[in-house]
């Protein structure tokens, strides 16, 4: 069997480029064939493994896609690897998890590891750590997936906010309620096993061929809760509306963790071994603890920006050129970086197609925005995070936790903004990028150049936006809310962007912000070997803490977060294999 990657496919051919069958017959196939230089009598059978879109020449826009196939004769495939027109094909290894069910006792209760948080790096680690028979036990502060879904729903629609079960806290962590998108640049190895074990727990079979995959805010609350019930299926506890407060140590290696129930009462201290942190990166109060207790921290660069938001419409005419081409290319989606010099960027992150802004804050008296779209991405607008890098020296300050307090200063600068702006409380404070753009004209200086540019996308037709974010906006000045080199960074780059995709920065375009969650400030410091944190006063101790995904500094995505929590997972699982060899 062989790959074969580059094979162009028409729009008319929407079918035949997507996965999941082989076909014995049809315009792929005969594709195939003279991509090969065979006959198509030579060839049995071609499945495409991937499918992305080539829209570059508007009047060209098709499929490419990658293929296995199997030609009737092995010695022609040879010679056709050998002409460097394909590849030889190679299946996904199996990934050997050790089977250590004789290794945990209920004798011996420390013997089973503890994981804090379900998101991405939780779930993939408890699940992995549940197949390999360590029963782990799964430390949830927010509530199952069904509630919520009821408690972020509430506070779409005007109720109050639940700090512990909304957007960024509980079941499945942030990404339920950001699209599910499961694009990733990770190389890791582990990253392979990511969307099969997604696929295994209900998500969308097309997640597997498609170039930009996503589930889906509509389809993952099930997906998470499937991967839940076998880690329980399996041995495994998941402990919700309860909280992590702290460690124990006996020897310099952990020897519990302390836990209090959703009333913020101590519940119990539990004894454990090896403890897996994967709280994600909105867990404040986790970073204040750890650094409390001598955890090495240190200061890490994240982005903090605005959604903007489009009609999708307009997007679908920029990609595809025809919007017409939308009923068979979906939604159009885009992704853009501008660098201005060496030090500061600007970038589109968290792109939703067809989707809404979402009311994200985890505290009470703040504002955060993101970003989702169910699996049909059928809704009215496109957003998509448009951020500006921020470094630790922008922090302000050597304190290790200057960057959650950058954060908690824009979050609530912003709820207080809208509020003195006449909005209600959690409205959003909202922008048109035409008066964001002429309020920066006359409280920055920007060269000749510069205001030429600003100037010409403003001349554009404006194009009506309708705001999605669910509890209502607030027209305001966003220099109220957030920091001054981003609202420079912003103004300098809308221009840039427009260049790239036409109506980008469309006078109608909303902004609305912050946009203040993109990745954790902080990192958690690791062994690389050991993978396990380092303490102040236990430089020479393994700890038995694993500080896992995206908020310990380590991802950067539900890929690249599930994927480092297979890999603490896999490298708890040899540990106990090799301890007791």
């Amino acid at each position: 069997m062989i790959r074969v990657d580059g094979i162009k496919c028409s729009l008319a051919h929407a079918d035949a480029s997507c996965g999941e069958r082989k076909q014995t017959t049809g315009p792929l196939f005969s594709q195939v064939a003279r991509h090969l230089g065979v006959q198509e009598c030579d060839l049995l059978w071609v499945e495409v493994l991937r499918r992305s879109i080539d829209a570059r020449r508007k009047n060209d826009v098709h499929f490419v896609v990658n293929v296995a196939c199997k030609l009737r004769d092995h010695a022609l495939e040879e010679d056709l690897i050998n002409q460097k027109k394909a590849r030889s094909y190679e299946d996904l290894p199996k990934l050997q998890i050790p089977d250590l069910h004789e290794h945990v006792s209920d004798l011996d209760p420390a013997s089973r590891p503890i994981v804090v948080g379900t998101g991405p790096a939780g779930l993939f680690c408890a699940l992995y750590l549940a197949r390999a028979g360590l029963r782990p036990v799964v430390v949830e502060r927010g509530g199952n997936v069904d509630e919520r879904m009821q408690a972020v729903n509430d506070f779409a629609v005007g109720g109050d906010l639940d700090p512990d079960t909304n957007v960024q806290f509980g079941e499945g962590g942030a990404g339920t309620f950001s699209d599910g998108k499961l694009t990733t640049g990770t190389k890791h190895p582990m990253g392979r096993y990511v969307i099969p074990w997604f696929i295994e727990a209900g998500a969308p079979t097309d997640i597997a061929w498609d170039a930009k995959p996503h589930i889906g805010s509509d389809l993952l609350p099930e997906v998470v809760a499937c991967m839940r019930r076998n880690i329980e299926t399996l041995g495994g506890d998941v402990l919700f509306h309860t909280r992590w407060c702290g460690f124990s140590f006996n020897n310099g290696h952990v020897s519990g963790v302390k836990l209090l129930d959703e009333n913020s009462n101590f519940m119990v201290e539990r004894p454990t071994r090896r403890v897996v942190l994967a709280c994600g990166h909105s867990a404040r109060d986790v970073f204040a603890e750890l650094a409390q207790s001598g955890a090495k921290m240190e200061q890490k660069p994240f982005s903090m920006g605005v959604r903007i938001e489009h009609p999708q419409t307009l997007i679908n005419r920029a990609q595809w050129g025809d919007a017409k081409r939308a009923r068979v290319l979906g939604a159009a989606p885009y992704k853009m970086v501008v660098h201005l010099g060496k030090t500061r960027s600007a970038y589109t992150f968290c792109m939703c197609p067809g989707g809404s802004v979402v009311a994200a804050a985890s505290e009470k008296g703040t504002i955060v925005t993101n970003g989702m779209s169910n699996h049909a991405r059928d809704a009215e607008n496109a957003n998509a995070g448009l951020l500006v890098n921020v470094a630790p020296e922008d922090f302000g300050s050597s304190d290790v936790l200057a960057g959650v307090h950058l954060q908690e200063e824009v979050e609530h600068r912003a709820y207080e903004a809208s509020l003195a702006c006449g909005g209600k409380p959690y409205q959003a404070p909202c922008q048109t990028v035409e008066t964001f753009l002429k309020s920066q004209l006359t409280s920055h200086t920007f060269s000749s150049r510069e205001v030429r540019d600003i100037q010409r996308v403003l001349k554009q037709q404006r194009v009506r936006t309708r705001p999605s974010y669910p509890r209502g906006v607030a027209t305001c000045d966003l220099s109220r809310v957030l920091p001054d080199f981003i609202c420079r960074t912003l103004a300098l780059t809308l221009p840039q962007f427009d260049h790239r995709l036409h109506g980008f920065a469309n006078p109608g375009a909303l902004l609305t912000a912050p946009e203040s969650r993109s990745s954790s400030p902080v990192r958690i410091v690791r062994d690389r070997q050991s993978l396990q944190a380092q303490f102040a006063d236990l430089a020479d101790v393994q700890s038995g803490v694993y500080p896992c995904g995206e908020g310990a500094g380590y991802a950067g995505g539900i890929v690249s977060a599930a994927a480092d929590g297979l890999k603490v997972a896999d490298h708890i699982a040899h540990e106990i294999s090799e301890e007791h060899i």
